[in-house]
């Protein structure tokens, strides 16, 4: 696991997302899989009417997240989406869409 996070990291520098670190990206990979995989799947395919997040880039991903927190309405989800992200810092935003847009291609 400590080298898929090491991976991770010099994708996202790579990317010039330099201001997210190892730290938020092993954090985002625990929420990911505690929270998100539950609709999302494992892998980010999507699972009956929950999207797929694989393919997507950091920023669609992170400026969905920043709407949902905002309670602005983005699609049917949008209720079960708010209380989540709702509870998201931006830190915590760009972890999640670096670790999602550089680990399920």
């Amino acid at each position: 696991m400590k080298i898929a996070t090491c991976l991770v990291v010099a994708a996202v520098l790579a990317m010039g997302a330099a201001d997210v670190s190892a730290a938020d990206l092993g954090t985002a990979e625990k929420t990911y899989a505690t929270v998100c995989a539950n609709c999302h799947g494992r892998s980010g395919q999507g699972m009956a009417s929950f999207p797929k997040l694989a393919g997507k880039d950091a920023d669609y991903i992170a400026a969905r997240l920043k709407a949902y927190r905002a309670g602005e309405k983005v699609g049917p989800n949008t209720p079960l989406m708010t209380p989540h992200a709702a509870k998201l810092t931006d830190e915590q935003i760009a972890g999640l869409a670096a670790y999602v847009s550089t680990t399920f291609k």
